[in-house]
């Protein structure tokens, strides 16, 4: 005689196969032994299905949506390696006679260092005293000096200073020189501090090399030691696999898209091509090779269209020339074929990349971990939800891309700040509505890119919802019941007899119900 089994509750097991029941993810359990469920004590029913975690890795989807995915990002990996391929740069970049200029950036720097610092009279050195020499003008100097005749604080009476420069590198290491600095000067030398001297051959020997900034090697490199150790320790292995694809990305900026664009590539075909490139590269490098993974590449793919396709409509329609600073006035003058107005653009898609993939790979998270709480949720119901998260992202991203380009851009603020012009005319001038295209262009790319990638990602997770990794019927869920009419599901005990869910019954290893004490 069986006597009345009692459901009493036991430890949860992760981790490990049992071989004769395989994983074990469900409970463990005694032999007749129930387990009883958010009822009163010694009422429940007993079960012995898994259960879904969302832990970990993201649940694989089925094979037929694997295959759909690649067939849709193959073709697209293929033709971005094909077009690294034929746009590949061969060669150094070639200027004017492909020869240096002597201009701007255009010299061949090298190290050197102050050796002796002396105080001398700017009349002495035939250098420009602030204020234009003409004392008590009021002005500002245009180093941002002290005002003119204001002695010792940078005006027409403050002596310059001397330096003594020795070259530490190339083939004229050891030669000395003199530089002067001038009080309103932003930059001032100390003696033996590193300065780096950029080389003229063309000018007469006395002034072929000249200070053009300061050694800063050494805080440069600590700072970005520090912050490789911060993205190790809080983020573990997936930091390392962060700092891995930040490599990539700088490797692929510097080895293809500016070489190809020297070489005079259309800018927009080599940075659509350098900026896929990077994402496919980043996103599976750090993120895995999932469907998940897929889903936000298929966002990200689609904003940077969308972006593309927006910036060359606006650029062109607002005659944007990209000719607005002097930097990019030296690039056409040293690279007259380069197409300048099509740099603007590039720099806008790979500027937008970086947001994009943290805005798609986040959204695409949201739903598969809703996906993974609520597995009867239709894909509206994922959509809803997801949005609600990503309606917050938007606020937030936008916001930071268009204080990203204003701090970028804060100089000319400041000096359109105090134009005697009304606030239209400043806004719609070119430099200005540079800026402003290139921030709402992205923003709007940005703002799409939540839409869409959830979008995608609740119809591929919900596609999948009665299937596992290899098509096999996937999880049940701990709080479903049986539909009507249908067999009670059997979990195997330790003794290999079957003991029933149904309901708030449990019964015997023979089968036979009995009622619970």
């Amino acid at each position: 005689m069986i006597g009345p089994v009692t459901p009493t509750p036991q430890p949860h097991q992760q981790g490990g196969d049992d071989p004769e029941h395989g994983p074990a993810h469900g409970h463990a359990q005694a032999p007749g032994h129930g387990q009883a469920h958010g009822g009163a004590p010694g009422h429940g029913h007993a079960h012995g299905h898994g259960h879904a975690h969302s832990h970990g890795p993201a649940s694989p989807v089925s094979r037929h949506l694997r295959k759909v995915i690649a067939a849709v990002l193959i073709p697209f990996a293929v033709l971005v390696v094909a077009g690294l391929l034929v746009l590949w740069p061969g060669g150094a970049p070639g200027g004017q006679g492909n020869a240096p200029s002597g201009v701007g950036f255009d010299r061949p720097t090298f190290d050197a260092k102050v050796t002796k610092l002396a105080e001398v009279s700017c009349e002495d050195v035939n250098a420009q005293p602030p204020g234009g020499g003409q004392p008590g003008a009021g002005g500002q100097p245009p180093g941002g000096g002290g005002t003119g005749g204001t002695p010792g604080a940078g005006g027409q009476n403050a002596p310059c200073q001397k330096a003594t420069i020795e070259v530490t590198s190339g083939k004229d290491k050891g030669h000395t020189f003199t530089e002067v600095v001038t009080p309103d000067a932003t930059r001032k030398l100390e003696t033996g501090q590193g300065v780096v001297v950029a080389y003229a051959a063309n000018a007469p020997k006395e002034l072929q090399y000249s200070v053009v900034d300061v050694s800063r090697g050494l805080p440069m490199v600590l700072l970005a030691a520090v912050f490789a150790l911060a993205v190790v320790v809080v983020g573990r292995m997936r930091g390392l696999l962060a700092l891995v694809g930040l490599a990539v990305s700088f490797a692929v900026l510097t080895l293809f898209i500016l070489p190809a664009i020297l070489q005079g590539s259309n800018p927009l075909v080599v940075a659509v091509v350098g900026g896929s490139a990077i994402m496919l590269a980043t996103l599976y490098l750090c993120h895995g090779l999932s469907a998940r993974t897929s889903v936000a590449v298929l966002g990200t793919l689609t904003s940077l269209l969308l972006i593309g396709v927006l910036g060359s409509v606006f650029i062109g329609w607002a005659r944007l020339t990209g000719n607005t600073d002097d930097q990019t006035g030296l690039v056409h003058g040293l690279y007259p074929d380069i197409e300048i107005q099509g740099l603007l653009l590039a720099g806008v898609l790979i500027g937008s990349l970086g947001v994009l993939d943290d805005v798609t790979v986040t959204q695409t998270s949201a739903v598969w971990e809703l996906k993974d709480a609520d597995p009867s949720a239709s894909w509206r119901q994922l959509y809803r939800q997801a949005m609600r998260i990503g309606r917050d992202h938007i606020a937030s991203v936008v916001n930071t891309l268009v204080l990203a380009y204003a701090g970028a851009a804060l100089p000319l603020l400041l000096l359109f700040s105090i134009a005697r012009s009304s606030v239209t005319n400043v806004a719609t001038s070119e430099v200005v509505a540079e800026e402003v295209v290139r921030t709402l262009v992205g923003s709007i790319g940005l703002v799409a890119s939540v839409p869409v990638t959830t979008l995608l990602a609740a119809l591929v997770v919900s596609a999948d919802r009665h299937r596992g990794g290899d098509g096999e019927p996937g999880p049940v869920r701990p709080d479903a019941q049986p539909a009507a009419g249908a067999p009670a599901q059997r979990a195997p005990g330790r003794d290999g007899a079957g003991v029933a869910a149904a309901g708030r019954r449990v019964t015997s290893g023979r089968g036979r119900r009995r009622k619970p004490k």
